[in-house]
């Protein structure tokens, strides 16, 4: 007896179903225009400080770099004119301006080569080193740093007096007096702000060296390359962001120097021979009391480190560097 298997009824087919839509998110109030302007609101109290701190001040020396503002000014024995350009004109057409122009350009470019030469060496010396010697050594550069620029210009000059100074004695130069001629006072300047500026650059440095992967600087070792090599080719370009900013960072400082050159060569040096911009400046303010002329050399001085450090941004961004 054969059984018959039961004929199997044709599949139905149901309507297909849309998925259902996605709940909307709620609408902050302000839409758009609501997220666009977050930023800005999570900045303001920064922006305002920075307002109140660096934008007025900046307008303000501006503002007086254009008048004829004076200690008559000031008393209010005379009013305050409107000079325009004048200034600039009188500033420019003084020799001794120049003069200082170009020496604190020249001065401020060897201290910034000098400090950034001296930091990065320490930099690597400090991952060749053991434990012990390396706390040394960074105790000591954090010391250098933390100590006020008067107190250390105050001890470089003891250091290198002719007189009592032990430098001098362990050199055999005699009374041989550093603050005397223009380019040894110049010279002792340096040694002070590159001793005070140079843990900066040493320390970022180095703990741009201790992020890099030890392979990659076992493999470029493994490769022959010698430690010069293996800066030039695999340090430097990895730590170049870290670079921009220490040598940005030093350009600002060491082009605005004025207690090491105030200290040092008390005020200046012999008939102005060591003057920079800063000090020079402060002079014509508060000792000539010729205001309106030490706002415009701060002027001058602002657009300097502006154009210098845009150009220098500019020169790494064709290079290839994201900024």
């Amino acid at each position: 007896m054969t059984h018959e298997a039961p004929a199997l009824a044709p599949p139905t087919t149901s309507p297909k179903t849309a998925p259902a839509p996605a709940p909307r998110p709620p609408r902050t109030r302000g839409g758009r225009h609501g997220s666009r302007w977050t930023p800005w609101l999570y900045l303001a109290p920064a922006l305002l400080v920075l307002a109140a701190l660096l934008v007025y001040p900046i307008y303000q020396l501006g503002l007086i770099s254009f008048l004829e503002y004076t200690q008559a000014q000031v008393s209010g024995g005379e009013p305050t004119t409107f000079k325009g350009l004048d200034n600039y004109r009188t500033l420019f057409a003084d020799a001794q301006f120049r003069q200082v122009l170009l020496a604190t350009v020249v001065f401020a470019a060897a201290c910034v080569v000098t400090t950034l030469a001296v930091g990065c060496a320490l930099a690597v010396l400090l991952t060749r080193i053991r434990a012990l010697p390396r706390l040394a050594l960074m105790l000591a550069a954090l010391g250098a740093w933390a100590t006020p620029a008067v107190t250390g210009s105050t001890v470089w000059v003891f250091l290198f007096d002719p007189d009592y100074g032990p430098v001098n004695r362990l050199l055999g130069l005699g009374d041989f007096s550093w603050t005397y001629g223009r380019f040894s006072a110049f010279a002792l300047v340096l040694f002070e702000v590159v001793w005070c500026s140079f843990p900066f650059v040493m320390v970022t440095v180095y703990a741009g060296i201790r992020a890099i992967p030890t392979e990659v600087l076992e493999a470029a070792s493994l490769d022959g390359a010698s430690q010069w090599r293996i800066w030039r080719s695999v340090i430097a370009p990895m730590l170049r962001p870290i670079l921009i900013v220490v040598t940005i960072q030093s350009i600002i400082w060491d082009f605005k120097v004025f207690t090491q050159i105030y200290v040092m060569t008390a005020g200046g040096g012999i008939a102005g021979q060591n003057l920079v911009l800063n000090v020079y400046a402060y002079q014509k303010a508060f000792a000539s009391s010729q205001y309106s002329l030490g706002s415009a050399i701060g002027v001058v001085m602002l657009l300097i480190l502006l154009a210098v450090t845009l150009v220098y941004l500019r020169l790494m961004r064709r290079q290839g560097e994201e900024l």
